[in-house]
This record gives structure tokens, C-alpha cells and sequence, in this order.
């Protein structure tokens, strides 16, 4: 891919990234049909967790890469470039609790700290105290809505595309922290080095 090497991620945002490397001429065939391979040296391809996507490009294994805003927002040490928002897989990060009281609130007036359950212990932290609240932050890995409902805490932040689990869970959203899309990200290097591949890549997206 005009010697690049673009990190690709599996999942949620897969289809949609595959579909715009295509409409810019990038064969992804191979990809398509290969569930198991990660890394195709003819097309420039390597495919990953999107939550590995930025450790891959600042390291520089990857030139540039695709991966959520809310990847990004989580892992904000990373030294790599947000070079566009590529406007699907649109999310939004929010603060849920059980619906009717919200406990979450209760728990800050009566005891003045607040459990949060999230994947995204530092987005949630960092929502906390720029919102001046105090939140002790319990990190799980699996399915976050079953916090609430088990004492774990008193609420959740976590990511939602329709609100449907959310819904399905009796859960309600009490705030909204980002829209999060797919981003493209770059190397640091690469992006000096490599400035005309990737401006010439930036072309053919926004052309689409």
C-alpha cells in the first residue's frame, strides 16, 4: 500500500474500515476471507484488537492505523498523530445507573465518593475530577452492566452505539462524556518520513 502499513482493527469497526480501504483502492480480499491470518505483507494489511492499534503505530510497526476515539481517549500517553476523524462506528462514552433513584448521585451527597465500574478506568477517572467528584474507579473486563445490579457499584461508563444493552439491563444514561468515531492515527516518524504516502492517502479518503 504505497509502502505503508496500515494497522487494521477486528471487531465492531472492522467491516466499515475494510469498506473504505476498498473504496480507495486497497485489495482486501485476502482479508475478507481470513479470519485467522493477521498480517498480509501484500496489501500492507495487519489486523489487530482495536486496542492494540496504538501501541503497534507508536512503536512504529504500523505506519498509520484505525481505532476508536475511545481507544485513544484511554490510552492518551500514546505518542502517535490524530490525523482525521473517519466518521463511522459512531459511539457515545456515558455514565449509566440503575433506573428510578440514581444511586450514584445518592452515594456523592450521603458519603461523598461514587463507584464507577468501567473498560476505561482513566477516561472515567478523568471525567470525575474535571467534573469536581470524587469516584473510587473498579475496572472490570467483561460485561459491565452486571455493576450496578450486583452492588459492585453504583454506576457505570462505558461506551454505547443505541442504548439497547443498557435498556435491556435497566440502566439509563445520567450523562454523555464524548462521541466517539474511528479515528486514523500515525506513527510520529512515519508521518515526517513518509509525508507524501500519507498525504496521498488522506487525498484518496477524503475523496470518498
Amino acid at each position: 500500500m504505497n509502502g505503508l502499513r496500515i494497522a487494521v482493527p477486528r471487531g465492531a469497526l472492522f467491516a466499515k474500515t475494510v469498506e473504505l480501504l476498498d473504496r480507495i483502492g486497497i485489495d482486501t480480499r485476502e482479508v475478507r476471507e481470513n479470519d485467522r491470518k493477521l498480517l498480509f505483507e501484500d496489501s500492507g494489511i495487519v489486523t489487530m484488537r482495536p486496542s492494540d492499534v496504538p501501541t503497534y503505530v507508536e512503536a512504529g510497526a504500523a505506519d498509520i492505523g484505525i481505532t476508536g476515539k475511545d481507544v485513544l481517549m484511554e490510552q492518551s500517553e500514546r505518542e502517535v498523530y490524530e490525523l482525521v476523524d473517519l466518521g463511522y462506528g459512531e459511539c457515545t462514552m456515558v455514565l449509566a445507573t440503575a433506573a428510578g433513584e440514581d444511586r450514584a448521585t445518592e452515594a456523592l451527597r450521603r458519603l461523598g465518593v461514587v463507584r464507577i465500574a468501567t473498560k476505561y478506568p482513566r477516561v472515567a477517572a478523568r471525567h470525575f475530577v474535571e467534573t469536581g467528584r470524587q469516584a473510587e474507579i473498579v475496572e472490570v473486563k467483561g460485561s459491565v452492566e452486571l455493576a450496578p445490579l450486583t452492588g459492585l457499584a453504583e454506576g457505570i461508563v462505558d461506551l454505547t452505539a443505541t442504548g439497547t444493552t443498557l435498556r435491556e439491563n435497566g440502566l439509563v444514561v445520567r450523562e454523555e462524556i464524548a462521541r466517539c468515531t474511528a479515528r486514523l492515527i500515525a506513527n510520529r516518524v512515519a508521518h515526517k518520513l513518509k509525508a507524501r504516502e500519507i498525504d496521498a492517502l488522506l487525498e484518496r479518503i477524503d475523496a470518498v
